[in-house]
């Protein structure tokens, strides 16, 4: 069994219903949802003119290898009506596997931990409210540290 951390994101249609089907399709088909963190707003980050974004980090114990994850993630980004047309473009559910237990792999289609992680208020607000003493396998620091020491000046709140 290995605990994966997952970030949920949507910007269009009811977002908050995205993340909650998302959650359930997750529970599913990847594995049992041990955590969830709050909903979390954020302006968009990238590319800024678009809706505002509802993220959400969940705890998920899986015996699915990280491809299969993925694979299951994509599936419910797909059940949620995902359409990549445009990088960092507006999308009904994003979800983007962050660590995967202490695993560090880097394969065409998954890199983890996520690489943007450090850099990304984002992620790390609602990753810090389930897991801050987690330890990054590559950085080594905590994760209130990377939040601590987080460039992105976005402003991401509880709701």
């Amino acid at each position: 069994m290995t605990t994966s951390y997952l970030l949920l994101g949507s910007n269009l249609g009811d977002r908050a219903a995205h993340l909650a089907q998302a959650r359930y399709d997750l529970a599913t088909t990847a594995g049992r949802v041990a955590a969830a963190s709050a909903l979390y707003e954020t302006a968009a980050w990238g590319l800024e003119d678009q809706p505002a974004f509802l993220n959400q980090v969940l705890a998920v114990e899986t015996t699915l290898d990280a491809p299969t994850l993925l694979a299951a993630c994509l599936a419910a980004e797909q059940q949620q009506g995902r359409e990549r047309q445009v990088r960092w473009g507006a999308r009904t559910l994003d979800v983007d596997i962050l660590l995967f237990g202490q695993e560090i792999m880097a394969t065409p289609t998954l890199t983890v931990p996520h690489p943007a992680l450090p850099t990304r208020r984002f992620a790390l607000v609602p990753l810090a409210e389930l897991a801050p003493q987690l330890v990054h396998p590559q950085l080594h620091h905590t994760i209130a540290e990377l939040l601590a020491a987080c460039p992105d000046p976005l402003e991401v709140k509880q709701l």
